[in-house]
């Protein structure tokens, strides 16, 4: 495994890390003690960086995640969750109020069984009003940075134009770590064309979703998923390609994810402890090149095609 720090945070991070969506049974029903088995065989196997939020399945993956973590010593990893984002009984609700921000934090250290957040981060900055971000919601949150009860700071979202615009607009200092998912993958990579930004204001850089919520899989995509039906069809024969050559497009997804040490981690989630082992396994292995460039010509002019957020 290979260790990045995160901007400068002073947190050294493991290539591919832990995400805890799954947890919440947020793409399906989890069995309890697998899902908790899933993160320890995150951590045995060197993840260090676990990340999580209020949102998936409305608090429901951050309680499951304390159970686990009340078994794993503190010193063994990182943790990140998020503010902004809510639901319950099934209904989503946002709230990115600097009072909400505060009593969100703690109500999370409690699902959580701990007593301090190493990252917190405003969750899917495009729901919110983008000034009251920098102007409320950030500052609330370096306000419980001073205090100590978290270390750092940090933004999420899909869409790389939010983040950019709240990183240009945010005092020096402010956010320290971006998070985006579905842009550094083998059918996109339009993360790449900001990280010269990131870089130049110390910002550290989190990627997610290393198969394209499903995309990248020989399963395919679920029936909820949002890409547009020409990428969904090309991927389609993407993985068929790979697969004909013995070669898993979920290997090769995982391992170019992880391929770019400007992104100091991936995040990928499973409450399955087979497959948290499964892709720590492929990662250790050399990435097929030539492959990855056969499947950037499969996937052709539906390359670094996106879709919103939902």
């Amino acid at each position: 495994m290979e260790y990045h720090e995160i901007g400068k945070t002073g947190m050294k991070v493991s290539a591919l890390s832990f995400g805890a969506s799954s947890l919440g049974a947020v793409f399906h029903d989890i069995d309890e003690p697998r899902a908790l088995e899933a993160v320890y065989a995150a951590v045995d196997g060197g993840m260090n960086f676990i990340d999580v939020s209020p949102y998936y399945g409305h608090y429901k993956a951050e309680t499951v995640l304390g159970k686990a973590l009340r078994n794993i010593p503190r010193e063994k990893y990182y943790l990140s969750t998020k503010v902004g984002r809510y639901g319950k009984d099934g209904v989503n609700t946002w709230d990115y109020s600097a009072k909400r921000a505060k009593e969100s934090v703690y109500e999370s250290m409690e699902r959580l069984g701990i007593d301090h957040i190493d990252l917190i981060n405003v969750h899917d900055i495009e729901f919110a009003d983008l000034d009251q971000v920098v102007g409320e919601t950030l500052p609330a949150l370096v306000e419980l940075r001073e205090q100590g009860l978290v270390s750092h700071v940090g933004i999420t979202d899909l869409q790389l134009e939010n983040i950019k615009w709240v990183v240009e607009h945010a005092p020096e200092g402010m956010v320290e770590t971006v998070m985006n998912f579905c842009h550094y993958t083998l059918n996109d990579d339009k993360l790449t064309d900001f990280l010269d930004l990131f870089e130049s204001k110390g910002i550290g850089v989190i990627s997610a979703s290393p198969f394209s919520m499903g995309l990248l899989s020989k399963r395919g995509v679920p029936a909820w998923h949002p890409a547009p039906k020409p990428l969904v069809e090309v991927c389609k024969k993407a993985a068929e390609h790979c697969e004909s050559k013995g070669y898993p497009i979920e290997k090769l997804a995982v391992q170019y994810a992880i391929s770019n040490p400007r992104v100091a981690t991936t995040l990928f989630s499973s409450a399955n402890p087979d497959n948290v082992r499964r892709n720590l396994a492929l990662i250790e292995e050399p990435m097929d090149e030539q492959l990855v460039r056969e499947v950037r010509e499969i996937i052709g002019d539906q390359f670094r095609v996106s879709w919103a957020n939902s």
